[in-house]
Parts: structure tokens; C-alpha cells; sequence
């Protein structure tokens, strides 16, 4: 708990040793075991931890949100004065619509698809006593308030019309129409791209100043809450382990677990080819646990009999910091302790994929929408590419492509080990599709709830390698080992797996068939950072041993370089760079890839030279004349960028790059060495 010393009523939100259980087959069982901590207005604090830690129960909780089964079993809960668990439930309606406002992770799950935006804007304020007329105007306001050039466009629309960042500004307009005094966020950016991100970020970092709103962020990436978070609470087991300021939380973790969580992240430009990412062993306890004293210590390397037996007591410093550790002392050898071993493999082999003039048309309705452009490209045997940009930039549809779900334009050429492949998936052999595989962002769309682990790996075996019995059980038997999974794994359904365990299911489809080439879209997005870093090993080891190649699309900057030998960068449809990750990423870079690389949020911290892209990304239908990025570009030159289009050249070897600023003048202006 902040040290800070207050009152009652100059705290936006107030819990006070906070325990809430839910009920299970009749029987309670605890899940938040004593929270407490403060938000003042005007503040913003996040909650970290992984799934299942409480965070959400927490938010839910402080505002009465919780499901029929869950309730507040002992503490106390105060939002601007007032003890929300004595409120009634008039007051409390008035209250939630008047005072706290909640934006979810995704927004089209807030908007009604079948409703024109500006109608549900105006309804925001007609549900506060706004006249229609009056409500109308406010709409307007609200959409120029979260930075809507052409508000009356966008109301105009309906929500499937806009991005998914349209989206999250119109959920925040409407969020912000009551001026509420607390704004709950619950991974309001997971769906996002890097740029859409940074500029929802910004907005609600802006907002927050103008109006005084205290924000409660949960999020899974650190790096978000670094960016706007005053302060910081990390969450384990229903209970608060370690609190202070973002920065010196993140810079300087004093708590076993803080140190485990940061150690998980690909940072400061790690790769696969240097060291293995450090997890966190074991697993959450499961929902209703009894725990012993320090709840972290059946994961903790420093646990002694002392934190099984006595509660870790509060150290406190001057600076705002508290944490619960018997040994916090001690953490700082954690820090300092050994990287693992690297993973080594054969390197790349002969190229496996070839790609030239890889172009794909739509149609929409008298319109032609060109979201690929002549893409060249070449994948190596044990290579990973990373596909990064904006979302609309081309990535799934170049993926689609080559495994076959969009049929090309005429005169595209893709090649596998330099046999042509037809446009469809369903005019390739059995070995051209067992081939090329992918691995999908959310393992439930890719798994039969209906079948067990064993039935459905079985399958794939039985569809992609054409084989059964005997040698089907030994292939089985080796592919779970290979990824990790058990033998009771394998007779359990995927509703009762986590999401790290439902993933590597998929991940042992993928490969069921022994692919060359394996499309990882989105394949950690889903997941906490404990459980990412164990697939990004698993998929690093799994390429080590079947000597696959990898295309990685992601709008994880950090997991893109952690996984990819070479990175390939895409805006409306063409490439704008491509050449090896470690290159790409430490410049001179093309100025879109240097827009994207600085809108990345950073737990070590933002870049001090932020650029800030302006404008929407154009429509494929009315494209820019010269470059397709001048529009966007802070660095254009006039009178050149938007006349002629730049070809793609070799900058360096192997580089390639779409820019007419030479490289030495780039290398100039972003102060590269």
C-alpha cells in the first residue's frame, strides 16, 4: 500500500485488505486474500501478474461487477468517498453511470455491429439527461475530444466500417461522456498494432491530465504500463507482492516474482540464437488453494521454511515502495544470476520458398483493393522471417497466400524446394499442403472442444502424415514429448488446459505432418509473459529439431526479433524493407520501420526520439501517388515523394530498402553510428 497519507475523500479509489471468493459447486473459495492500494485523481496505476493472479477480479470487484458466485468476504472498498459495499443498488446505478466508466480489450465486443456509431455515442449522453439534440452535439464533441478529425464520418459508420483503433477511441468517447472520476481499463490495447497502440496510449495519457481521472490499467504487456502508469502493483495469487513507482518497480524489482516476470521478456534486442528466455517453474495455484504464508513460495528459488510458516512482512521505503519478501535481500542475485545456454542449430539451408511478384487483388464492389504489390521474397530451410507493419499492411494476406487460402493474381510465382504450387490449397498435393501449416493467434478456434488432446493429434497425424496404429502412437508419443505435454495431457479436453498447454496442443498439430514451413500468426498475443516466453522457447527448440522455417507475424516488435533471422516490413501491400533482424533493428531503417521500432512501449523505457505517425493509413482503393508512405512520412522530401515511388534497392548486403533518402543521410538523421 502507498505510503502516501490522505484522506478518505481526496482518493479516487480506496481497497482496503480486499478478500473475495467465488462459489464452486457450493463451497467458497477465496481468490483475492487481502488487496490493498490507492489511486489518486489524476493517477494512473497498473496491475500486473499473470492470468488467473485476481487483476480482473480486482476491477470487478471495486465497482460491483462481480458474477452471481463471487463476493466481497472481508475488507473494504471506497470510489470518491463512498463505501461501495453500502451503497444501494439505486445509488450504485447512479453512481457507475455518473463517477466510473470501464474500456475493455476488445471493442468490437462493445459496439453493436447492427447500429450506426453515432447512434450509440448519442445514447451515452441521452442516458444522462442529455435532450437528443443536445446529445447529438456532445457526440461530435466526445469524438473530437479523443483526437476524431471527422467526427461526423465516423458516427456515420458502422463499427465494422472503422479499425480496430477507430474503435477504441469511439469506446473511450463514449466512455468519457459521464467525465467519470475513475476510468477502469482492461487490456485496452492486446488487439492493437504498434502505432494504434502508441496513439491510444497517448490519448488516454492526454485525457487523463485534462480531466483528473484516476485510470486503473490491467495489462499483461509490462511495457504499457510503464508507458502510463504512475505507479505499479504485481499481483500473485489474489494478493499484492510487490508495489511502488512504474520505473523503479521495472528498473529495480525487489520481489522474487517482479524479477521472474521481467526475466521472461525478450529485451534489449535478445534472440533465440543467443540465449533461451528465463520462465518462471510451476503454475498459478489453482482457484480456491490453501496457501501457506508467502503464496509465491512453491515457485520461489529463495523459499525457506520461514515463508511457508510466517507472512512476509511489509518493507517500505521512502520512494513509495513496498514489498512482501522474507528475502528481498536476496533478489538481487536472481538478477544477477547466468543466462542459459544458447540455442544453436545447423543455421539456414537451401532456399524452400520462393516467392516473385506475389500480387492479390479484391474486390469490393466496383472497386479493386491491390493488398499485395509484387512482393519478392526467399525462405530458407531452419530460417524464421518476420512479417511486421500496420494492420491492413498486407502481412495475413501475404500468409494466406502461400498457404493457399487466397488465390494469387496472375503472373504471382510460388515455389516450394522449386516446384510451383497452385493459387488454392484445394488444387495442391496432400505433400504440398502437409508442407506449409500454421499455428493460430487463439488455440480455441483451432481445437474440437468436443475431442480430447489424443483424438485430436491423432487426427492430424492420421490427415497430414497418413499414418495410423502402431506407428501413429509412436509418433504421438514423440511429438508430446516434444513439446512439453504430458501423458495425462493427452486424455483431457482443451476446456480443461490453459492457454500455454492449449497452445502447445496446436503447436503439435502443426507439426504433426512434419512441415517445412510453419505460419506463426499472433502465436503469443493471447498469452501472459510467464507462458510466452515458454512458447517462444518450444518454438525454438521445435525448429532446432525439425529443422523447420518460420514465418512469424506479430505486432510484438520484441517477439518478432526474438524468433526472426530476417525481418520483412509491409505497408499497404508492398515491402518497404527487408534484410537481417539485427540489422533491420538497429538502423539506418526505412522511416515507416523507424515509426514502428518507436512506438513500441518498452518496460526498459520509450525511445527519446518518439515519432509520431499522422493521419490514417490510406485506403487501398485511392492509394498515394510517388510513395504510398509520403502521406505519413515525417520525412518526406517534397516535390519527390509524392511524384515517384521509389524501387526496392540493396542498401547494404542483403538489406533491401524502398526510400529515396539515401542511406547515408539516414543513417545521418536518426543518429545512427
Amino acid at each position: 500500500m502507498s505510503t502516501t497519507e490522505t484522506t478518505t475523500d481526496t482518493v479516487a479509489l480506496k481497497l482496503d485488505d480486499l478478500h473475495v471468493a467465488y462459489d464452486v459447486r457450493g463451497i467458497p473459495r477465496p481468490v483475492l486474500r487481502g488487496v490493498s492500494f490507492e489511486i489518486h485523481p489524476g493517477e494512473a496505476y497498473g496491475l500486473v501478474g499473470e492470468s488467473g493472479c485476481g487483476k480482473s477480479t480486482t476491477a470487478y470487484a471495486a465497482v460491483r461487477y462481480l458474477p452471481e458466485n463471487g463476493h466481497v468476504t472481508d475488507g473494504s472498498i471506497t470510489i470518491a468517498g463512498q463505501d461501495m459495499l453500502k451503497l444501494s443498488a439505486p445509488d450504485l446505478r447512479a453512481l457507475r453511470s455518473s463517477r466510473i466508466s470501464m474500456v475493455y480489450q476488445d471493442p468490437s465486443q462493445s459496439l453493436n455491429p447492427t447500429i450506426k456509431v453515432g447512434a450509440q455515442v448519442v445514447e451515452a449522453f441521452t442516458v444522462l439527461g442529455f435532450s437528443k439534440a443536445e446529445a447529438k452535439v456532445k457526440a461530435k464533441e466526445a469524438l473530437h475530444r479523443v483526437r476524431i478529425a471527422d467526427a461526423q464520418q465516423v458516427l456515420d459508420r458502422y463499427p465494422y466500417q472503422l479499425s480496430g483503433g477507430m474503435q477504441q477511441r469511439v469506446v473511450i468517447a463514449m466512455a468519457l461522456a459521464c467525465d467519470p472520476q475513475l476510468l477502469i481499463l482492461d487490456e485496452p490495447t492486446t488487439g492493437l498494432d504498434a502505432t494504434v497502440e502508441a496513439e491510444v496510449l497517448d490519448l488516454v495519457s492526454t485525457l487523463r491530465q485534462e480531466t483528473g481521472a484516476a485510470v486503473l490499467l490491467i495489462a499483461h504487456n509490462l511495457g504499457v504500463v510503464r508507458r502510463i502508469c504512475d505507479r505499479v502493483g504485481v499481483m500473485y495469487a489474489g494478493k499484492i507482492v510487490e508495489e511502488g513507482p512504474a520505473a523503479e518497480v521495472f528498473d529495480n524489482p525487489q520481489h522474487p516474482y517482479t524479477v521472474g516476470l521481467l526475466r521472461c521478456l525478450p529485451r534489449r534486442g535478445a534472440n533465440k540464437v543467443e540465449r533461451r528466455l528465463d520462465t518462471i517453474p510451476g503454475s498459478l495455484p489453482l482457484i480456491g488453494t490453501v496457501l501457506p504464508a508467502c503464496v509465491f513460495q512453491d515457485r520461489c528459488v529463495l523459499a525457506t521454511e520461514e515463508c511457508r510458516t510466517v507472512a512476509p512482512p511489509a518493507t517500505q521505503s521512502e520512494a513509495g515502495r513496498t514489498v512482501y519478501c522474507h528475502h528481498a535481500d536476496k533478489v538481487s542475485t536472481l538478477v544477477a544470476a547466468p543466462l542459459q545456454a544458447p540455442v544453436t542449430g545447423d543455421g539456414v539451408g537451401e532456399i524452400v520458398l520462393h516467392l516473385e511478384n506475389v500480387s492479390k487483388t479484391f474486390k469490393q464492389g466496383h472497386h479493386e483493393v491491390r493488398a499485395l504489390v509484387d512482393v519478392d521474397l526467399d525462405l530458407r530451410a531452419g530460417e524464421t522471417l518476420g512479417l511486421v507493419g500496420e494492420s491492413g499492411s498486407g502481412k495475413t494476406t501475404l500468409a494466406k497466400a502461400i498457404l493457399g487460402i487466397h488465390a494469387t493474381d496472375a503472373g504471382s510465382v510460388i515455389e516450394l524446394d522449386s516446384q510451383t504450387l497452385a493459387g488454392l490449397t484445394t488444387a495442391r498435393t496432400r505433400d504440398a499442403r502437409r508442407a506449409i501449416q500454421i499455428i493460430f493467434q487463439n488455440p480455441d478456434s483451432a481445437l474440437n472442444r468436443s475431442k480430447t488432446v489424443r483424438a485430436i493429434l491423432e487426427r492430424a497425424l492420421q490427415k497430414l502424415a497418413g499414418i495410423r496404429g502402431q506407428e501413429a502412437g509412436m509418433r504421438l508419443a514423440s511429438l508430446t514429448d516434444e513439446v512439453r505435454l504430458s501423458p495425462r495431457h493427452l486424455d483431457m479436453r482443451p476446456r480443461a488446459l490453459s492457454g500455454g498447454l492449449k497452445q502447445r496442443v496446436a503447436i503439435a498439430g502443426a507439426f504433426a505432418g512434419g512441415p517445412r514451413i510453419v505460419v506463426c500468426d499472433e502465436p503469443t498475443s493471447a498469452l501472459d509473459v510467464s507462458v510466452q516466453a515458454a512458447i517462444l522457447n518450444l518454438l525454438a527448440d521445435m525448429q532446432r529439431e525439425e529443422q523447420a522455417s518460420y514465418i512469424v507475424i506479430s505486432h510484438d516488435l520484441g517477439v518478432v526479433r526474438y524468433l526472426s533471422d530476417r525481418i520483412a516490413v509491409l505497408y499497404l501491400g508492398r515491402l518497404m524493407e527487408l534484410g537481417p533482424a539485427a540489422e533491420v533493428f538497429a538502423g539506418p531503417h526505412h522511416p515507416y520501420t523507424e515509426a514502428l521500432l518507436s512506438a513500441v512501449p518498452s518496460v526498459d523505457g520509450d525511445p527519446p526520439d518518439r515519432i509520431r505517425l499522422t493521419g490514417e493509413l490510406p485506403s487501398a482503393i485511392n492509394l498515394p501517388s510517388g510513395c504510398v508512405f509520403h502521406t505519413r512520412c515525417p520525412r518526406a522530401i517534397k516535390g519527390t515523394c509524392e511524384a515517384l515511388e521509389p524501387p526496392l534497392v540493396e542498401v547494404s548486403n542483403g538489406h533491401m530498402m524502398r526510400c529515396h533518402i539515401p542511406i547515408d543521410e539516414l543513417r545521418t538523421l536518426q543518429h545512427i553510428d
